[in-house]
């Protein structure tokens, strides 16, 4: 049977079940390929925070995401392909690492954007652990910068929720686990992030809306995996690596190569971070 997240399918004519039995089925066939029945942990990998999986322990398994139902293989430069399967140090835990993230640019629907963090729940995961690279509205915070991220706001004009789905957002982004990482760096600031669509980079104007209307960061990942993370019942930690000035902030043109230095450069050191605030998770 096709898959209801490949490229032209309209998502109007599934059901949220379906979408619900596509993640349970690429839990069912994480489960089976790694050996692991149960995760406790989820993380997705955003631009600079790849080399975090390497760190946070030994891995059990390592997956080609395009084998796993309803995945497919990363299009955006800097962006691993794959899913691991970790054991979090000495803890008894496991963690699911997902280094393939589908944008809603690449127009395979929102149901594909948030797939990932359907089948982390769906795998057993409590807490989910969001990254990403984003433009930052601070000059105060320069490219490598990481800030914790305390709200959203969603520009995107869609959501992962279907039909009379009502959802708190009040602490999407849990101020317990933003506090359990401010134990490992208490100078971690922390901000609101703005997704838009993309793929291009914002307008001048249009970061300048993002900062009238509360917004500190802008970027094209995460709300919409954050909204269907809390649908699923999992408490969520964001973190978001500034890897460049926002435009009209930054006196140079953007370009992908910059976030791509950005993220090279301070991999080592956020990377190292992340690893840390892993096991105090609970």
């Amino acid at each position: 049977m096709t898959s209801r997240y490949s490229p032209g399918v309209d998502e109007t004519t599934s059901t949220t079940e379906d979408a619900g039995a596509q993640a349970q089925a690429a839990a069912d066939h994480i489960a089976a390929a790694t050996g692991v029945q149960h995760h406790d942990v989820a993380l997705v990998l955003g631009s600079g925070w790849g080399a975090a999986a390497d760190l946070v322990g030994e891995t059990v398994a390592e997956l080609p995401s395009s084998q796993i139902p309803g995945f497919a293989a990363p299009s955006v430069a800097g962006h691993v392909g794959t899913v691991r399967s970790v054991r979090i140090g000495d803890t008894g835990r496991h963690a699911l690492v997902l280094g393939a993230r589908t944008h809603l640019y690449e127009g395979r629907g929102v149901r594909a954007v948030v797939h990932g963090v359907r089948t982390a729940a769906a795998a057993g995961a409590r807490t989910l652990v969001l990254t990403n690279g984003c433009g930052g509205l601070h000059e105060e915070w320069p490219a490598g910068t990481p800030v914790l991220i305390s709200d959203h706001i969603n520009l995107t004009a869609t959501s992962p929720l279907e039909g009379a789905t009502f959802v708190d957002l009040t602490d999407l982004y849990s101020a317990r686990l933003r506090a359990v990482a401010r134990e490992v760096d208490p100078t971690l600031a922390e901000g609101v992030y703005v997704q838009f669509r993309g793929p291009h980079y914002e307008t001048p104007a249009e970061v300048r809306f993002a900062g009238r209307i509360g917004g500190d960061l802008v970027g094209m990942s995460t709300a919409l995996e954050a909204v269907a993370a809390r649908e699923a019942g999992l408490e969520i930690l964001g973190l978001s690596l500034v890897t460049n000035l926002a435009a009209g902030v930054s006196a140079t043109p953007l370009s992908h190569q910059e976030v791509l230095e950005a993220g090279r450069e301070a991999g080592p050191r956020i990377s190292a971070l992340l690893a840390e605030i892993i096991p105090r998770l609970g």
